[in-house]
């Protein structure tokens, strides 16, 4: 799901960390070629974080990567260009652009879920599909004209994690006019420590205006503002049935559901009283309405 989901991303990054990960791990799926090849051929642009996670050897490997022919997006502008390779996540030497005419390359080699779950992401979100971005370990953004993987170290800032450092990175690379249209999709940020998740969670709190995605192997988390009535399009080959609405920051004197198995009616939902976890999506499309930040959560199904 990692590599699709980069695949298809048009900015990633790595956060402090996660950079091992995707050095360890990468070479994980493909293991018949040799690993010096595959971290070659899949890096980040950014690693962003305070540093104290990152080992040398990777902080190293990724610093002294040497691509002189990447082409540079303006400043404030998302990339518009691509190293051209074969295969792997540069592939295109004009453009980073994935529109429904060359969506079958994204899911190729069984990554159906993948460019399913993001097509279907950027449709029920009214989202251009070339404006996803994958923040995992990974999102993308702009590179150093010094070649290789900018290192952006501001352990400095003890204030802010550093999912909370990349996503603001994003937004600041970003136009005003594509701000909006931007959905983060975070793999990574689920499971381990409890405080790291709760950390994570609190990032969609603090970028409420920006659409960003929690996604584990299991279930995916996303914050529905309290300012807007949401309409959720389920993908049911894919996710569900399982569903979850929790408040968030603040008790809810009013929720209202249609489309899930137990819906709400103007309900009152808090900790210490009711929660909506373990209910279950009835139809194709949810509608939900509050007056309070709310987590949407929903199981994604394991794919044979």
């Amino acid at each position: 799901m990692f590599y699709g989901s980069c695949r298809a991303a048009q900015l990633r990054l790595c956060a402090d960390g996660g950079a091992n990960r995707l050095f360890d791990e990468m070479p994980e799926l493909f293991p018949l070629e040799d690993p010096s090849d595959v971290r070659n051929r899949y890096w980040p642009d950014v690693i962003k974080g305070d540093m104290d996670s990152i080992r040398a050897e990777v902080l190293d490997f990724y610093s002294n990567l040497d691509y002189p022919d990447v082409a540079l997006a303006s400043v404030g502008c998302m990339p518009q260009a691509r190293r051209a390779r074969e295969d792997g996540w540069y592939t295109s030497t004009a453009s980073s652009r994935t529109d429904n005419s060359n969506s079958a390359h994204v899911r190729g080699g069984g990554l159906d879920i993948v460019g399913h779950m993001l097509s279907k992401l950027a449709e029920s979100n009214n989202i251009p599909f070339e404006f996803l971005a994958a923040a995992m370990f990974c999102s993308k953004v702009e590179l150093d004209d010094l070649g290789g993987s900018k290192i952006l170290d501001e352990s400095h800032d003890q204030d802010t994690t550093d999912l909370h450092k990349c996503v603001a990175y994003i937004r600041d690379f970003t136009q005003n006019d594509d701000s909006n249209n931007i959905c983060i999709l975070v793999a990574g940020a689920l499971g381990g420590r409890f405080d790291h998740e709760i950390g994570n969670i609190n990032v969609l709190c603090r970028f409420s205006s920006t659409r960003i995605v929690l996604l584990s192997e299991d279930c995916l988390i996303q914050l529905l503002p309290r300012t807007h009535h949401h309409e959720i399009h389920i993908l049911s080959s894919v996710e569900g049935p399982h569903c979850g609405l929790i408040p968030i920051g603040m008790p809810s004197a009013s929720t209202t559901t249609t489309g899930l198995q137990w819906d709400l009616n103007n309900a009152e939902m808090e900790f210490g009283g009711l929660v909506s976890t373990s209910n279950v999506v009835r139809e194709e499309k949810i509608t939900v309405q509050s007056d309070s930040h709310l987590l949407w959560t929903i199981s994604i199904q394991k794919q044979i």
